[in-house]
């Protein structure tokens, strides 16, 4: 389990949390520097063992996602979409489970 730190063709940071399949289980909204992005990624770690800071969501289409929320409510990643209830709950877990000691890899040059 792991961060992944990239940057995109806007010029903003992100980070992704993987699985060691190496699906996606968490994803950063943009931040314009490095340090943000780094930040973003304690917050995780900090704020992933509570279950109140994540929401649970449905989109229009029926399919179950969660973002992850800092103490001030703010979104600190989102998770991908998900068929149903309990495999979002599964989601879920594993961010509880591997986010704390995940190591960080930065991937920008």
């Amino acid at each position: 389990m792991k961060f992944e730190i990239f940057s995109g063709k806007n010029k903003k940071y992100y980070f992704n949390l993987k699985a060691k399949n190496g699906q996606v289980i968490l994803s950063s909204q943009g931040y314009n520097d490095l340090s943000g992005c780094k930040n973003g990624i304690k917050s995780v770690k900090n704020n992933s063992i509570s279950d109140e800071n994540f929401e649970r969501k449905v989109a229009k289409n029926g399919k179950h996602h969660f973002n992850l929320l800092a103490k001030n409510k703010q979104i600190i990643g989102s998770s991908q979409m998900y068929a149903s209830k309990a495999t979002m709950q599964k989601g879920i877990a594993a961010v509880v489970r591997v986010a704390p000691d995940a190591v960080v890899n930065n991937l920008v040059s």
